[in-house]
């Protein structure tokens, strides 16, 4: 059986993102062809029960380490608050990679769920992690972005 790894659902074409557009990546699907890797798409916010499409979101204080611990805060373009939604969705996914012994996913970078290494304080992009790459990574489970592939 070959290696599982998680990929944001956008990543893959599909049209998953808070816009209900995606961010394909051919360098991405390259990688997964050559390396024959078991694709586990997600997406955090759909398995939380937010639509698609659905209001942009970012982080008012912290980052997605500070809303695993109870601190910080994110909120939507209409200002309501969006904490339980992201910790939801970031809960579930990492039962998917438990359920399927995944060790590796590779996320949407600048997502307030995804991002490994920015996110957006409003319109400002600030170096701190999503809700669910936080989650995995707290976990064990080994975090890449679109970042670490050849632009496409």
């Amino acid at each position: 059986m070959s290696e599982t790894v998680m990929i944001s659902a956008c990543l893959l074409g599909l049209n998953t993102r808070y816009d209900g557009d995606h961010n394909l990546s051919k360098s991405i699907i390259e990688y997964i062809r050559a390396e024959k890797l078991t694709v586990i798409p997600i997406c955090p916010e759909q398995l939380a029960g937010l639509p698609t499409p659905r209001g942009k979101a970012w982080f008012a204080e912290g980052d997605g380490q500070t809303i695993i611990d109870g601190h910080g805060k994110i909120i939507d373009q209409s200002g309501a608050t969006m904490d339980q939604h992201f910790l939801a969705g970031a809960g579930m996914c990492l039962q998917i990679a438990q359920l399927n012994r995944t060790k590796r996913a590779i996320l949407k970078q600048n997502s307030p769920s995804c991002g490994t290494a920015a996110v957006y304080h409003g319109r400002q992009k600030v170096p701190g992690m999503g809700v669910t790459a936080a989650l995995l990574k707290k976990h064990k489970i080994r975090l890449l972005s679109e970042d670490d592939f050849p632009s496409d």
